[in-house]
């Protein structure tokens, strides 16, 4: 994915020039994923991979199955699937085709928590070898999945980094996380402003005894809301 001289490219073809082959290495998972549910499964990715002209297309529906383990469901309808699995048909849609670039919007939305899992841990995968492109507003859905984080407010890039760099950005607040042994007065931490140092003077001061202290690790939520003045 690249822009050279207003141009927009995926894979080297331009868009604008040539859409046809452009989509043919896209594969898109939307979030409200409309699926024919009168279709069975089988025969609905069948219908799919005909479209994309896939070769050996039998063999081709049989390998995306077994892919997203939809095994024990490829024979029922789509609509008799719960919202998990007709998550994983429209993820093999997506993938029938084998394409470089896979688009995928709020695909873990409305799942519980097992489902959340198996389709997360299906998108990392597919990750080691294609180009994923993952739009969520689940925080913590980006910062199990995601290596590269694009933070966009009211239409505008306000970050594009590596998630870890990201997080290492310095809001104005710095949280340390503190334990005593003894019980503490509240008002001796009034004026310590959260500073490691003011912390190991008060113990000294007071003859207290530290059992841990360390900095709390600053969340992607955090840094969204720094980024996009939220909070």
């Amino acid at each position: 994915l690249s822009e050279t001289g207003g141009e927009a490219r995926v894979c080297g073809i331009n868009v604008a020039e040539q859409p046809l082959e452009t989509k043919k290495k896209i594969g898109y998972l939307p979030e409200s994923n409309a699926l024919y549910y009168d279709m069975y499964v089988r025969e609905y990715l069948g219908f799919v991979a005909e479209v994309h002209e896939v070769r050996n297309q039998k063999s081709e529906v049989g390998k995306i199955i077994e892919l997203v383990a939809l095994g024990t469901e490829s024979k029922k309808k789509i609509g008799q699937l719960s919202k998990g699995y007709k998550q994983r048909v429209g993820l093999a849609a997506a993938l029938i085709h084998d394409p470089e670039v896979l688009i995928l919007d709020e695909p873990t939305s409305g799942l519980d928590p097992n489902q959340i899992g198996e389709i997360r841990e299906l998108i990392k995968n597919q990750g080691q070898n294609k180009t994923v492109l993952f739009s969520s507003h689940i925080l913590q859905e980006v910062e199990a999945m995601c290596d590269r984080v694009i933070i966009i407010n009211k239409g505008t890039i306000v970050a594009d980094d590596k998630l870890s760099r990201l997080k290492s950005i310095t809001i104005s607040r710095q949280s340390v996380l503190v334990e005593f042994k003894e019980k503490i007065e509240e008002k001796w931490l009034r004026d310590l402003g959260g500073v490691k140092k003011q912390l190991l003077q008060l113990a000294i001061e007071k003859n207290l005894n530290i059992v841990s202290l360390q900095s709390e690790n600053q969340s992607l939520e955090e840094v969204f809301r720094a980024l996009t003045n939220a909070g």
